[in-house]
């Protein structure tokens, strides 16, 4: 595998300096002459307005900025419950969006990794504190400060700006949180990697998944089929639980090995003791303790999804008498990012994809809430149109 980017240095020691920047074209970008620009965007105003189009102002790029001329945007289901309000206030209006690639057009003076033309991406924060324990190892996204999320974020380092997202044809970014895309895989495609992918790549290289392990998914959705996809060019043998006959063929279609049907005692019953980790994505309460009983000694489930409601109580005993152990996992790190960027087009892996234009979002939310979607929704922004000359936020 050939990295695309090397392990950066602790976010808290200061860059290089590096006075011009000089593009493909031998033009040089001087950043302290840049100015301020407005992108189009579309966002919500309220938790009831849907989305509608908007302006957002963009700030000129800084000594260690990136600006990006975004080309896609993938759609979360966390945006849903964003800009819907369902996960507490928000300050609107909101621009969502935390998986963007798009084209550097723009680099500040003390960037000398990137430069007008790079094809990069940007996934779910862009900044921290890059003091604490957890940034110095790497892990930005266990910033014990808080990291500094994509958008409906207060950024400090910026005059406390609310930040906002990638459903826009622009973003400035510091550049220690902007990823390098590789080129032979299609951008469009590659947008869900930096939420989806990255969310089920991080637990399955924690645990070190390889060649002869065994590895089960519990839900086909947005993280299940990035977390098939990706256990399999590891070289696991992946079985996919599900609740639905429905879903065996599209299981197998994405590479599983074997399906489980969760609510067939029989089936639950030939998979005892059978699977090393388990990545459980399903984000509404279920019971866990089925699952623990199909995982050998010393395995471990991941939770990845967030149920809005309280899960049945899990039986210690079932941990106990096979040393399983039950964890949580959130993104990953900048340079962990990078290697499943760089693992993907060693392998051929992207998300599947249904891309839609600025006027279908709503419509794809709302497919969205319904799970009418294989697997992801992307936006392509050129449908965003132009900025007006008074920004909304």
């Amino acid at each position: 595998m050939t990295p695309g980017r090397p392990v950066p240095p602790p976010l808290a020691k200061p860059l290089p300096g590096n006075p011009t920047r000089l593009d493909p074209h031998g033009s040089t970008q001087h950043a302290p002459s840049a100015t301020a620009r407005p992108a189009a965007a579309y966002g919500a105003t309220a938790s009831d307005s849907g989305l509608v189009p908007l302006t957002v102002a963009r700030r000129a790029p800084k000594d260690d900025d990136v600006e990006i001329a975004i080309e896609f945007c993938g759609l979360c289901h966390s945006d849903v419950h964003a800009t819907r309000g369902e996960w507490g206030t928000q300050n609107y209006p909101l621009v969502p969006g935390h998986e963007i690639v798009g084209r550097v057009s723009r680099v500040g003076a003390g960037v000398d990794d990137f430069a007008p033309g790079d094809l990069v991406g940007v996934g779910c924060m862009v900044d921290s504190c890059r003091e604490c324990d957890s940034c110095l190892d790497g892990l930005e996204q266990y910033c014990e400060n808080g990291m500094t999320g994509t958008y409906g974020a207060v950024d400090s380092r910026n005059g406390d700006a609310v930040t906002q997202g990638g459903y826009a044809t622009s973003v400035v970014v510091d550049r220690r949180y902007v990823l390098r895309v590789p080129e032979n895989l299609d951008p469009a495609a590659v947008a869900p990697l930096l939420c989806a992918g990255i969310t089920t790549y991080s637990p399955l290289r924690h645990f070190g998944v390889e060649a002869g392990d065994v590895v089960g998914v519990v839900g086909l959705g947005g993280l299940g089929h990035m977390a098939v996809k990706l256990a399999k060019a590891m070289g696991a043998d992946v079985k996919v639980f599900t609740t639905s006959d429905s879903k065996v063929a599209a299981a197998r279609e994405l590479g599983a090995d074997g399906v489980i049907l969760s609510r067939d005692e029989t089936s639950m019953a030939a998979a005892d003791r059978s699977i090393d980790v388990i990545i459980d994505t399903v984000a509404a309460p279920h019971d866990l303790n089925p699952y623990f009983r199909t995982l050998r000694r010393d395995g471990a489930l991941f939770q990845l999804g967030l149920p809005s409601g309280a899960m049945p109580p899990v039986n210690p005993g079932a941990l106990i008498r096979r040393r399983i152990a039950y964890a949580g996992s959130l993104i990953g790190g900048i340079a962990e990012t990078q290697e499943m960027l760089d693992f993907c087009a060693e392998h051929g892996v992207v998300s599947d994809i249904e891309v839609v234009g600025a006027g279908q979002l709503n419509e794809a939310y709302d497919r969205m809430v319904a799970g009418d979607v294989k697997y992801r929704f992307v936006l392509d922004t050129s449908t965003l149109g132009t900025p007006s000359e008074k920004a909304d936020a």
